[in-house]
This record gives C-alpha cells, structure tokens and sequence, in this order.
C-alpha cells in the first residue's frame, strides 16, 4: 500500500496561507504608513482648528479690553481738560488780585486831589498811561487838581493838561471843559 502523507501536504498549504508575498507585505507597510499619515495630518488639523479658536477668543477680549480703555483713555482726556482751564482760572484770578490793588490806589489817589467844584466826566486807561476828562468851575481849581495829582508820588511829574476850553451854559455860566494825560506809577 502506498502510504501518502496527507499531513505533510496540509502543512506546506497551510504555511503557503500565512506567508504573504512580497507585494502583500509592501501593501500592508504602506497602508499603515497612509493610515499613520492621515492620522498625524488630522491631529495637526485639529491642534490647529483649536488655536485658531482660542485666537479668535483672545483677539475678541483684547478689542473689548481696547474698547473699554478708549472710553477712559476719553474721559482722562476731558480731565485734563477741565483741569487746564480751571488751572488757568485760577491764574486769571491771581493775576486780577494782584492787578486789583493799582487801579484801587489809582482812583482814591484821583479822588483825593480833586478839589471842590470840579468833576470827572470820562477817565480812561491805557497800560499806565491815564486820560482824565472833567469839568470846573475856575481855572485854579484845574491847576490845583494837577498839582494834587503831582504831589500824591503815584503819577509822575509833568502831569499835562492836554486841552482846556470854556464852555456856557444857561443853568450854571461858564464852565471849564478840560482833559488832562498823567502816567501813573504804583508804589510797591
């Protein structure tokens, strides 16, 4: 009887079944190797999807951060405003108090020299340079007036009389019209 080893043959089947060719094996590799590619491109997609969003998150907070300091950056701004005019009120007002005490003395000066039976009409002015504007009724009471100014130390010497004319009037006679230019010099 011929004996035929059945095993034997079921064997080299059944090797032949788990050895894969060449090309099999090759498929496989880069099968894993696209598999692993697409993995790795998909979670970078993903890492990058997320930072974008977190990005976009910050990107939205710093305009509203920015927003909100402009509107204080403004309200800063009308502060300083505000304090810079007030700054210079009280500039203007310190200066008024200090310019306050000339034109003081200037006037008590003026009314204490004029004698009676004369009157001031007008007086003017301009820096130190002073325009009084009167009427009297004689020529002395004129003279005496410029001598008092003269004489006061707050209007310096050459007190000029600039124009002097006689007027009539019905009510009062004659009446002396005159102008007079002084330069009037604080003491202090």
């Amino acid at each position: 009887m011929i004996r035929v080893n059945l095993l034997a043959v079921e064997r080299a089947r059944a090797k032949q079944k788990f050895t894969l060719k060449l090309g099999q094996k090759l498929t496989i590799v880069c099968s894993l190797i696209l598999v692993l590619a697409v993995l790795i491109v998909g979670w970078r997609y993903w890492s990058i999807e997320r930072d974008s969003k977190q990005i976009d998150t910050d990107i939205a907070a710093a305009q509203r951060e920015t927003t909100r300091l402009h509107s204080i950056i403004q309200q800063v701004q009308q502060f300083e405003q505000r304090k810079a005019q007030l700054q210079q009120r009280v500039q203007l007002i310190e200066q008024l108090r200090k310019g306050q005490t000339e034109p003081v003395h200037m006037l008590d000066q003026v009314s204490r020299s004029m004698p009676s039976m004369l009157w001031l009409t007008e007086l003017k002015q301009n820096g130190n340079e002073i325009v009084i504007d009167g009427r009297c009724m004689a020529l002395t009471a004129l003279s005496d007036f410029v001598s008092n100014l003269e004489a006061s130390g707050y209007f310096k010497k050459s007190v000029e009389i600039v124009s002097s004319q006689t007027e009539t009037s019905p009510l009062t006679g004659e009446l002396i019209k005159f102008s007079i230019k002084a330069l009037f010099q604080p003491k202090g």
